[in-house]
């Protein structure tokens, strides 16, 4: 694994909510959720009801992106991590299970789990210096 993934991996085992951004093609929305993350997996676990907005823009439109950043006003402080990928219904038992260890009390609630599978991090670190990035990007294949 890149020393730039790790970095990116260490940022987000420290926080835990996002910011997602979805569209179904005609309206765009903006929600805050809960989250665990695989990085070996390149994975985030959340949990949703199918009803919420979100969840019925993803139907339609599986591509998202989001955010995570630390809330600072100082400048040398900056750190904040971009992201796209493929948000899908969870199929894998290890990511519904990092996700209730992270959040047992929400077991409880029997939700509904949710994958977003990667492809894309940019990073920003300004500990580094002034507008520091790391992008990386899923190599694809052809």
């Amino acid at each position: 694994m890149s020393k730039e993934l790790e970095k990116i991996g260490s940022f987000l085992h420290k926080h835990h909510v996002m910011s997602l951004a979805t569209t179904n093609f005609t309206e765009i929305s903006v929600c805050s959720l809960f989250y665990a993350f695989d990085l070996e997996k390149l994975s985030f676990i959340v949990a949703s009801s199918d009803e919420t907005t979100h969840i019925q823009h993803i139907k339609e439109n599986a591509n998202i992106a989001g955010n995570i950043l630390l809330e600072t006003k100082t400048i040398g402080k900056i750190q904040g991590v971009q992201f796209r990928g493929i948000f899908s219904e969870i199929q894998d038992d290890e990511l519904q299970k990092l996700y209730f260890k992270a959040f047992p009390y929400a077991k409880l609630m029997e939700p509904k789990l949710w994958q977003i599978k990667v492809n894309y991090f940019k990073m920003t670190d300004n500990r580094f210096g002034f507008g520091n990035k790391i992008i990386w990007k899923e190599e694809l294949f052809v």
